[in-house]
């Protein structure tokens, strides 16, 4: 009888768990088990494992009479994916007195191939930043995760690229061949040098220079960057409204460190990771026809969604009205809360929402109602119809709505225009952003945008003067509006004064943000 054990994890409902991994072999009738509440993947690692070892040079655990239990603890903890498949063989051959080998503080992840090549898995930055914490020295995982491994620091990372030169790094002595083992010379791997921190621009960037005309649909979009606020933009077809929300990502502030972590870290466990690590905003724009799980997130193991997958960053809903009723109403909470909180019968999970909405919608159906030149041909009840599908409740937990009309050709074929570029308005969004930081740092909140702040906190935090006050109360007497619009006026006004570079929030301020409330879509 033999035991051996070594260490893995895996990220599940963006929660990571570390996973020790443990084989025990004995004599008896011929028999490869896996416990410990596996998936189908994780149960049919014992073909993908007995083929490694043989392909290796290692005698198959199927070729031996004998035994073999794999526990994976702990057991209550859902196993799911190959990225087991590695340290499984590891114990294994550990357990089978193939070689020796010092384990202790090291974690393996990867799936393995029947040739014995290790597979990228995702997932990896999670389980990287996990066993920082629990005081782990060393990781091994396949080459192509090295890269995103190596951006955690205090971690020797090392890329394998087959079973057998994990082995030969691992063993303490040169492994001589006989009936059952590979001659092996020890052979050390050197470590990944540590991934720099570097923000890159996509290159398919739009600029705000790009876009001609629409100073009102840009200002919008800039005091929404500057404090984080949601907003919609209405307007005939043709108009620019997917450029603008496009070229959005371009005005904000990239992705600090820890930022960037979390983001990639979220792709990475979701397998939407193309890159070793995310650092500028991400920009999600699922298609009108996109399913209420698709864009929350959720099914019977709930997973992330694309507003989870935009955290940090714009999540574009482009002809809004057209969603199904569901998915717009159930942006409700993770608009004012910034979650996302999803409970099925196999688990709950709370997933990350902190996004910019970028809604576009046009006045009616067909496009054309209140535009000049143009006949609408859309009858009243579906007129109606068409704007009676946001609620008031989303109605409010949009800070800002912005008309987009349409541009004179002249205009649309000038060259140059001297429009502002997204550099220039990035540095005043910058300029706020940081005006923001060290106002919240004053007030001891955990904090990054005046969207973010509480009813509790607002007007402590956002004090408004006499005038101000009159004048939104004015307002919000005359229009009727709720109190929660009420706190995202005085927030927006914050956004406003923080761009102007006003210490105080003033009427002006004030009046713009009002401008910005929801009116009739047209004439």
């Amino acid at each position: 009888m033999s035991f051996a054990t070594v260490w893995s994890g895996q990220s599940l409902l963006l929660k990571t768990n570390l996973v020790r991994v443990e084989v025990d072999t004995q004599k008896g009738f011929s028999a490869f088990s896996i416990v410990g509440l596996p998936d189908k993947a994780v149960e049919e690692a014992r073909d993908r494992i007995s083929a490694a070892i043989k392909n290796t040079g290692f005698k198959s655990p199927k070729q031996k009479n004998q035994k073999v239990v794999v526990s994976l603890a702990p057991a209550d903890l859902k196993k799911e994916g190959p990225s087991f498949d590695l340290p499984m063989a590891l114990s294994y051959l550990l357990a089978s007195k193939y070689f020796p080998a010092e384990t202790e503080k090291k974690l393996f992840l990867g799936e393995l191939s029947l040739d014995g090549a290790v597979r990228p898995v995702t997932g990896v930055l999670p389980v990287v930043q996990e066993a920082r914490k629990r005081g782990f020295l060393e990781l091994y995982v396949p080459v192509e995760n090295a890269a995103e491994a190596a951006l955690i620091e205090g971690m020797a990372v090392y890329g394998v690229r087959n079973l057998r030169e994990l082995v030969a790094h691992l063993s303490r002595r040169d492994i001589l061949a006989d009936e059952e083992t590979p001659f092996l010379p020890r052979k050390k791997l050197i470590p990944v040098p540590q991934t720099p921190y570097a923000y890159r621009q996509p290159e398919t960037l739009l600029d705000f220079a790009d876009v001609k005309g629409q100073q009102s649909a840009k200002r919008g979009l800039e005091i929404a960057a500057a404090g984080g606020h949601n907003i919609a933009m209405w307007g005939p077809p043709g108009t620019g409204k997917t450029m603008l929300a496009k070229a959005l990502t371009g005005i904000l502030p990239p992705l600090d460190l820890e930022e960037a972590l979390e983001v990639t870290g979220i792709h990475s466990v979701a397998g939407a990771l193309r890159e070793t690590l995310i650092t500028h905003p991400p920009f999600r724009a699922p298609h009108h026809t996109a399913s209420h799980i698709s864009i929350v997130g959720g099914g019977a193991i709930p997973k992330p969604g694309e507003i989870t997958l935009a955290h940090r960053g714009v999540l574009f809903l482009d002809e809004f009205p057209e969603f199904d009723r569901r998915v717009i109403e159930s942006l409700r909470e993770p608009l004012e809360e910034r979650v996302v909180s999803i409970s099925r019968a196999r688990g709950s999970a709370q997933f990350p929402a902190r996004v910019i909405l970028v809604a576009a919608l046009n006045p009616c159906p067909c496009g054309n109602r209140g535009v000049a030149g143009k006949e609408c041909h859309c009858p009243p009840f579906a007129i109606e119809r068409y704007q009676r599908r946001l609620s008031g409740p989303i109605v409010d937990r949009i800070d800002m709505w912005v008309e987009v009309s349409r541009v004179e050709h002249e205009k649309l074929l000038e060259k140059g225009g001297g429009e502002e570029t997204s550099e220039t308005i990035r540095q005043r969004v910058l300029r706020a952003r940081q005006a923001q930081a060290k106002r919240f740092k004053t007030w001891g909140l955990p904090i990054k945008t005046n969207s973010e702040v509480s009813a509790k906190e607002i007007l402590t935090v956002i004090p408004l003067d006499e005038r101000a006050k009159l004048a939104l109360t004015v307002f919000a007497k005359k229009h009727d509006i709720s109190a929660r619009a009420a706190h995202r006026v005085i927030k927006l006004a914050r956004t406003i004064a923080d761009l102007e570079g006003h210490d105080e929030v003033t009427t002006d301020d004030v009046m713009e943000a009002l401008q910005y409330r929801p009116k009739q879509l047209a004439s």
